[in-house]
């Protein structure tokens, strides 16, 4: 049996192959360090791509502090662990979120992964086949270095990490890179700088970033933009209701219409795997 470290790395090679239909783009959205809006980015760049025409579910795989859920004002009765019980059907999981996203509820759930019997994997996988049909898979793992973390980096087709222009959050992100340049789980990676003064901020911040990463990683970083220190994000965190929708036409909304649009005009580097290619994926991580 293969450990986790060695099965990252055939994943990352190509060398695990699949059989599964292809689909959505599955991006994996993380950080370094808590408390950078990780999540509220997730859920406002969500719902933007939603207003371009594109379909877009969220899977909230921050293991027991998953919170998209109460950014957007909704309160799912169930999780990912009552798909992997069996006891329910996968469109009795998803939630409904603002302006058409979809949200699938991962939770605690997700410890159980690893744990699961063949017959349970079987049984798991037939219901998210269910779940075709979508342009963008957003991940939103857990902060920090985990082996969740690096699991659902390794499965998805893209990774954006977050980070703010703090010293803390820069140092805490350039070490999850780290492990993933060391694991060979990507070649790539985009940045998004959240609470950023202003433009200058933004991309200053980057610049003294990638000097960082050239120096003495392999992985090539790319520069997705900024997002605006804005009074109205904190506003609208508090009602729960995502700021692109309650402002539309505040800083940060303007800021992440840009990086939603960049996204849509980045040339597709792999072929979607869909929902189901990416458990297949976690299977053969967690075997």
């Amino acid at each position: 049996m293969l450990d986790q470290a060695e099965s990252l790395r055939r994943l990352a090679r190509g060398e695990v192959q699949e059989n599964f239909k292809r689909d959505a783009r599955i991006i994996t959205i993380t950080s370094g360090k808590g408390g950078v809006g990780k999540s509220n980015f997730v859920v406002n760049l969500a719902i933007t791509l939603v207003k371009k025409g594109k379909k877009v579910l969220i899977f909230d795989a921050d293991i027991g502090m998953g919170n998209d859920d109460v950014l957007m004002g909704i309160y799912p009765r169930h999780s990912v662990l009552d798909l992997i019980n069996g006891k329910l059907a996968i469109e009795d999981i998803i939630v409904d979120g603002p302006e058409g996203v979809k949200l699938l509820p991962g939770g605690s759930g997700l410890n159980n992964i690893e744990d699961l019997q063949q017959n349970q994997r079987d049984i798991f996988l037939k219901k998210i086949e269910m779940l075709e049909g979508f342009d963008y898979i957003f991940i939103d793992t857990g902060a920090g270095i985990s082996r969740s973390v690096l699991a659902f980096i390794a499965c998805s087709d893209e990774l954006i990490l977050v980070t703010t222009p703090e010293p803390t959050s820069l140092t805490d992100g350039y070490s999850l890179l780290k492990a993933v340049n060391h694991f060979k789980i990507k070649n790539k990676a985009n940045i998004v700088v959240n609470k950023a003064l202003d433009k200058k901020e933004g991309s200053q911040t980057f610049v003294k970033f990638k000097a960082a990463v050239n120096k003495f990683l392999t992985l090539d970083v790319d520069y997705l933009g900024s997002i605006y220190e804005d009074r109205k994000l904190v506003m609208a965190v508090r009602e729960q209701v995502p700021f692109v929708i309650s402002y539309p036409n505040c800083d940060a909304a303007k800021s992440v219409i840009e990086i939603a649009d960049k996204i849509m005009g980045k040339k597709k580097e792999t072929i979607g795997v869909g929902a189901q290619g990416l458990f297949r994926k976690l299977f053969n991580i967690f075997s």
